[in-house]
């Protein structure tokens, strides 16, 4: 008797044949291609990066289509260094796959093995554990990337700590120490009683001003480096508003005045 072939088993088939497909492609191109020939993992790196972004801001813009593009620039990425890879022996991409099947597999003991797992939270902290003694880190944080933007890093460094049970029991804990910050914040370096600031002392207050946010955006459920870059965008596009139709007003923003800026900026804040 013969097997019966579902919709899902289509699918399947169509996305493996498409993955094939990319492979078969990516060897063609390594082969053919005197841009491509030339590439190494080292040249490809920031052009990962700039890829990466680039999903960031379609996914910020919730543009489906664009993530979609994007996705498939980092695909190709991922395959384009697989293939380097197995040039000189080290690793292909199935090694790749298998890789990444197995640590997922190891991770989610709680699927694949006999550990209970009630909610999020104790998943997040059987990862961490897990993963300490996976690398072999003597610290909690040790795997943090160093070259990560602060402020990502930050919240990185608060979700491992948390991991191990080391955070604030509530966010009205965290807000008081918001509030408390910004109090000796503002008391040291008041601007209005005119004393000299000194610079190293504020910018080290100033940090842990922004870090106890962060503690508090996590805790509220926010992801602070998306909400500050969705401000970000929002500053630009009125910006880039005032720009345009104080130009067709024939004004320079250079000679206009604070006040003059502003009816401008009110009104890109209706649009």
């Amino acid at each position: 008797m013969s097997k019966i072939i579902t919709t899902e088993d289509k699918n399947r088939q169509a996305k493996l044949k498409a993955f094939d497909r990319l492979l078969t492609i990516m060897d063609e191109l390594r082969e053919n291609c005197p841009w491509d020939k030339k590439q190494t993992i080292e040249s490809l790196r920031h052009l990962t990066i700039e890829e990466t972004y680039e999903l960031s801001d379609a996914i910020l813009d919730n543009d489906p289509q664009e993530v979609k593009k994007e996705l498939g620039d980092i695909i190709l990425h991922m395959v384009f260094y697989a293939r380097i890879a197995s040039e000189k022996d080290d690793f292909d991409i199935a090694d790749v796959l298998n890789a990444i099947c197995d640590k997922l597999i190891h991770r989610h003991p709680h699927i694949y093995g006999d550990i209970k797992a009630a909610d999020e939270e104790v998943v997040k902290q059987n990862w961490e554990k897990i993963k300490l003694k996976e690398k072999g880190n003597r610290s909690v944080l040790g795997g943090v990337p160093k070259s990560l933007p602060a402020l990502v890093k930050a919240m990185r460094i608060q979700e491992k700590a948390r991991g191990v049970g080391f955070d604030w029991e509530a966010k009205e804990q965290v807000w008081e120490k918001v509030e408390e910050e910004m109090t000796e914040f503002k008391s040291e370096f008041n601007i209005e009683n005119g004393r000299e600031i000194n610079k190293g002392k504020a910018q080290s207050e100033f940090g842990d001003l922004l870090f106890s946010l962060i503690n508090y955006a996590r805790f509220i459920d926010i992801n602070p480096e998306e909400a500050l870059e969705r401000t970000n965008k929002k500053f630009i596009k009125r910006f880039q508003y005032l720009e345009s139709e104080s130009k067709k007003d024939g004004k320079q923003l250079t000679e206009m005045s604070l006040e003059e800026m502003d009816e401008y900026w009110e009104k890109a804040k209706k649009l």
